[in-house]
């Protein structure tokens, strides 16, 4: 069996590590056009930070590692076509410029993603730069080095990770995102309006509800951000808006959502015949609206490249679908969620309600206890958890790991009022936190029972 990976990223390696251990006598032959593999984009702002001293650590997997389990991985090769009818692709060698022609039996395609570059005034500036890969992070370093105004456009995760990573390094910062919150796809604004308070507390000045329009430059290099409501002085401009599917390969050869991301099924097949697809390159099943979605995360990335190599020759574990939970520690909040929001729901046209739970997770005649915020969020009719959403001081955020298991087995709020957990006052209280979000979403009223004369 003739195995041909298009990508080595987290999916991509989970795919090519598992199928070289579940067949050994298949030949497997990896395109990467990057000079590395593996490397965790999620690390960056720990490495910009300084956190990580040695970005090799970064890196879980190695053309080295995966020659020993036989693999050839060609490093600085990009696959230029792929036909999926005849089974075959052309590559180029991007050192030589040499171009040659492979086939496979099996096709598995982890292309992944790449950031969203907007095309405005400017943008051709020097010191306006993005953040994905391993290059990025070396270069963010060393512009930040020279910097003394950084600012981040997108105020997703990546791009609140940077701030708070540039501000502890002694920089200015300003955050600028056109939506009105920040972090507004994973929390609801019970959680982004203290979040957006700690910022501001530390020196970060938040431009929300702005759009960039252009980029103002001096002897080619950037001076200042300009948006629909200001301008913005900037030594540096990190572009962390969102990500695309990286898919031009398969267009009008597999099926696809509006944006590009492959669809496939629960064993990871696309519409075509022996190619599969996997991790930030593909549509999601997502539980909660039992649609399929974009979410790219590592976390389904590994479990989808690995689920390949199980579904390559025959079905044989189907996907679970996905909650899309995530978490983020911000200074000292340490912040989870999965699922719906509240305002996700209401705009999927979910009739939702959610309860809040502001409690001490753990009893007050304890030495310390935090605060611990919740939200849960359910389906008024069915009563079916939808998401949830969990901040405190102390690291409470294994419990949205809890919610998760719920949503995927479609689990009510009042079941979770009832869910057996332990009681240590070193822990929590005997009513854990997620006991208590079931309790107060319990109907207000007693159900009368009807006698019958």
């Amino acid at each position: 069996m003739k195995v041909v990976v298009i990508g080595c990223t987290h999916a991509g390696t989970a795919a090519i590590v598992n199928t070289a251990q579940l067949y050994p006598d298949a030949e497997i032959t990896v395109y990467e056009r990057n000079d590395n593999i593996s490397f965790l984009s999620c690390g960056i702002a720990l490495y910009v930070g300084g956190v990580v001293k040695d970005p090799q650590g970064l890196f879980y997997s190695s053309p080295e590692k995966l020659a020993e389990l036989g693999v050839k991985t060609n490093m600085l090769h990009e696959v230029t076509s792929v036909d999926t009818k005849s089974k075959t692709l052309r590559a180029r060698n991007l050192k030589t410029g040499e171009e040659f022609g492979d086939s496979y039996d099996k096709l598995i395609v982890t292309t992944g993603s790449w950031p969203i570059v907007p095309k405005l005034e400017g943008m051709e500036l020097e010191n306006i730069v993005l953040s994905k890969n391993y290059r990025h992070s070396n270069t963010i370093i060393e512009k930040a080095e020279q910097a003394k105004r950084i600012t981040v456009v997108g105020a997703g995760y990546i791009g609140i990770e940077l701030v708070e990573a540039f501000q502890q390094n002694g920089k200015e910062v300003t955050l600028i995102d056109a939506e009105d919150r920040i972090l507004s796809k994973y929390l609801d604004p019970e959680f982004t309006a203290p979040i957006e308070q700690s910022l501001k507390d530390h020196g970060i000045d938040l431009a929300l509800g702005e759009k960039v329009s252009s980029f103002k430059g001096e002897d080619g290099k950037v001076t200042t951000v300009v948006t629909d409501k200001g301008e913005y002085k900037a030594d540096l401009v990190i572009l962390c808006i969102g990500f695309r599917p990286n898919t031009e390969l398969l267009k009008g050869q597999v099926d696809m959502l509006a944006n590009g991301a492959i669809i496939v099924d629960n064993y990871m097949r696309t519409s075509a015949a022996d190619v599969f697809a996997a991790g930030d390159s593909c549509a999601i099943h997502y539980n909660p609206t039992g649609k399929k979605a974009y979410i790219p995360l590592a976390t389904n990335a590994v479990r989808m490249g690995t689920l390949i190599a199980r579904n390559l020759v025959s079905q044989s574990i189907p996907y679970m679908g996905t909650q899309g939970t995530s978490g983020i520690k911000i200074y000292e909040d340490n912040i989870a969620g999965t699922g719906l929001t509240e305002a996700a729901a209401l705009h999927e046209g979910i009739d939702a309600e959610a309860v809040l739970v502001k409690d001490n997770y753990r009893p007050e005649f304890m030495p310390t206890f935090e605060e611990v915020l919740l939200k849960v969020v359910y389906e008024r009719a069915t009563r079916r958890i939808l998401g949830a959403q969990i901040m405190s001081k102390a690291d409470l955020t294994q419990s949205i790991n809890t919610i998760s298991v719920c949503i995927q087995n479609q689990m009510t709020v009042d079941q979770l009022a009832f869910v057996d957990f332990f009681f240590q006052p070193h822990y929590n209280k005997p009513w854990n936190f997620l006991n208590t979000a079931g309790l107060q979403a319990l109907p207000k009223t007693a159900v009368k029972e009807t006698v019958q004369a």
